[in-house]
């Protein structure tokens, strides 16, 4: 049984706020504020991915361009969990504003940048804010809105990426083509555009963001923060260079020795740390979350790698630009928003989560096989309607698995578990990331020479090899030259810059888009497989009710009865809840009803946790039964 001491609440704490809910109105003005945080991170990450190759050709440090994405990406990573726990202990408002202000330095910082080393330095400090602004805009939901009646918001924050990832691409592709805009390069205007929308981020959040905090006393665990650092640093590392390093080079054996001596410590640390841990070992006790943060991790492999792949499938082989391809992926991000807010209704409606992700990943799996057999000549539309069909998976399966989480998590834990699953789903997403673009890239240039072998035998490529028409582009030429000379450097060139294959003759680069398509099927069907692997852990998750009781109210009802209990032991000498328990009085009144359930909720946690992990929160009814019956 857990006691204020246990829970890391001072003696006798004062609520905050009554425990009555927000009111519909008050909930979409908070979102409002969220919404505008998430949307700086997710709408920077699209404008930087598709001017990325620009800038490191003005900053000629085209290898040195995946330190950039490797700086942000680590201290993303690794400020995620410290944003959660921190905010658990001192109040969310505080440290979200601290994130989006730190985001916007960190932008600003970017737009000087004069190398890429210098760039990737100034994006390190960006990422720092990143890691704050996802997980806490879903953990502040997670405070404020009930469990069943959080499904209904998801489909606003889908809104943000989805519209991130069509305005991004747009005006990732403006400022990249643009000289100068005002007087400066307009690649610098891709990092300098966050600031004016951070700085509204930053007053809508500060008029809006009105939320209660109960502290608690909690010492802050450094030593996992280290270790952390120790172990997923060395990882990240070895997943975002291992392909030019070599995946069994002495650079790659050393981080994850490294990597692997970091994970033990950090395990080591945090079980000795129990409550005040950075991450909890007892939250994987609950069956739930376990599965949950598991399946995670192998679903964000699989998802982030077919994401990756599709852009890459639409500008290299149907030749889009990258602006063309954001609108030609419109599809993926309406099946999302499509699939979130049935999904969001139907959860709302029964108060059940485990068939939606089940169902999502499933659809996940048909879409990604589907797309595997994809070819250089397949119909754009044909396409876009395998992408829909995924589309519809993702929005069945990345927000109902972090409500899950916070369904069945204390109240006093909500940053924690939220940054827990977010981290958890973004190191899956950078493995799969880092192991499918391997496979891409190792495999590409075999099946481009045996594509060219193939078209030895296409009247239409032999013809095109002999025309003078077309041997009087310089770029044909060269490659004709290389090939009569059965030189096959000029495959490796275009792994290097695939813009060569939209300056060729439509017939000479048939084969590379062959080459490419057939890669590209690879890790499509590798992304099936990893997915179909976490659609059988999601099978052993158990169902979880979601509570109509949002974890503010829970946490106001627990420091009343805590308070309650407090005084009532120093009146009469007793323990708080011995002296509920054997309470004589014929009409209790709030503070006792709020007691009892904090006794009846301690006790059920207690025994769930060794019939099988589940805590209280997936039986939603029991609290409410319990005050229902005490003030009948």
């Amino acid at each position: 049984m857990s006691t204020p001491a246990a829970a890391g609440m001072p003696p006798t704490p004062t609520p905050a706020a009554p425990a009555e809910g927000l009111t519909h109105r008050q909930i979409l003005t908070i979102l409002s504020g969220l919404m505008t945080g998430m949307f700086l991170a997710a709408l920077d990450q699209n404008i930087v991915g598709t001017a990325i190759k620009t800038i490191a050709d003005e900053l000629q440090g085209l290898s040195a361009q995946a330190w950039v994405t490797t700086a942000y990406l680590i201290t993303s990573t690794i400020a995620t969990p410290l944003y959660g726990k921190l905010s658990d202990i001192y109040g969310r408002k505080k440290f979200f504003m601290a994130a989006i202000t730190i985001f916007i330095i960190g932008s600003a910082m970017c737009s000087f940048a004069a190398s890429m080393y210098q760039l990737a330095a100034f994006r390190a400090v960006q990422g720092i804010g990143a890691g704050g602004l996802f997980s806490l805009a879903l953990a502040i939901i997670g405070d404020i809105v009930p469990p069943r009646e959080r499904a209904k918001y998801q489909g606003y924050f889908l809104a943000v990426f989805g519209t991130s990832s069509v305005l991004g691409p747009i005006i990732g592709g403006f400022f990249a083509q643009a000289d100068s805009i005002l007087g400066i390069t307009g690649w610098r205007w891709v990092f300098l555009v966050n600031v004016p929308v951070g700085l509204v981020a930053l007053f809508i959040v500060a008029r809006t963001l009105h939320v209660s905090h109960f502290p608690r006393v909690s010492a802050i665990d450094w030593w996992g923060a280290f270790t952390l650092v120790i172990g997923v640093v060395p990882l990240l590392l070895v997943a975002e260079q291992g392909r030019e390093w070599g995946w069994t080079s002495g650079s790659a054996l050393t981080a994850y020795a490294i990597g692997l001596v970091g994970l033990i410590a950090f395990v080591w640390v945090e079980t000795r740390m129990g409550e005040a841990a950075l991450i909890p070992m007892r939250i994987f006790r609950n069956r739930t979350i376990a599965i949950a943060l598991g399946g995670g991790v192998v679903i964000g492999s699989g998802m982030f790698g077919g994401m990756l792949v599709i852009p890459l499938y639409l500008q290299i082989v149907h030749g889009a630009t990258p602006m063309t391809s954001g609108f030609q992926m419109l599809p993926m991000v309406l099946g999302m928003m499509i699939a979130s807010v049935v999904s969001g209704q139907l959860m709302t409606r029964t108060g059940k989560v485990r068939i939606f992700p089940i169902v999502g990943v499933l659809l996940m799996v048909i879409g990604l096989l589907a797309l595997s057999r994809i070819s250089a000549d397949t119909d754009i539309r044909v396409v876009m309607g395998l992408m829909f069909l995924f589309g519809l998976g993702l929005g069945n399966t990345m927000q109902p698995l972090t409500l899950a989480v916070q369904a069945v998590v204390d109240p006093r834990d909500m940053g924690m578990a939220t940054s827990a699953a977010t981290f958890f789903r973004q190191m899956g997403g950078t493995l799969g990331v880092a192991v499918f673009l391997s496979v891409l890239f190792n495999t590409v240039g075999d099946n481009i020479k045996n594509a060219f072998t193939a078209a030895a035998g296409d009247p239409a490529f032999v013809a095109a090899m002999s025309d003078p028409a077309v041997l009087a582009n310089p770029t044909n030429k060269a490659l004709v030259t290389a090939l009569a000379a059965r030189d096959t450097s000029a495959f490796g060139n275009v792994l290097g810059d695939s813009s060569v294959i939209g300056a060729l003759d439509p017939r000479l680069a048939h084969p590379f888009k062959v080459g490419f398509a057939t890669s590209m099927d690879l890790v499509f069907l590798l992304g099936a497989v990893v997915c179909a692997a976490g659609l059988l852990v999601l099978l052993f998750m158990p169902e979880v009710h979601l509570s109509s009781r949002s974890a503010q109210q829970r946490a106001a009802d627990d420091a009343t009865a805590r308070a309650a209990a407090s005084g009532e032991s120093g009146a009469s000498g007793e323990s708080g809840p011995a002296n509920l328990a054997g309470s004589g009085d014929p009409e209790p009144g709030p503070a006792d009803a709020a007691a009892h359930r904090t006794v009846t909720r301690d006790l059920v946690d207690a025994v769930t946790v060794e019939a099988g992990g589940h805590s209280l929160d997936e039986l939603p009814d029991a609290a409410d039964a319990y005050e229902g019956h005490h003030r009948g």
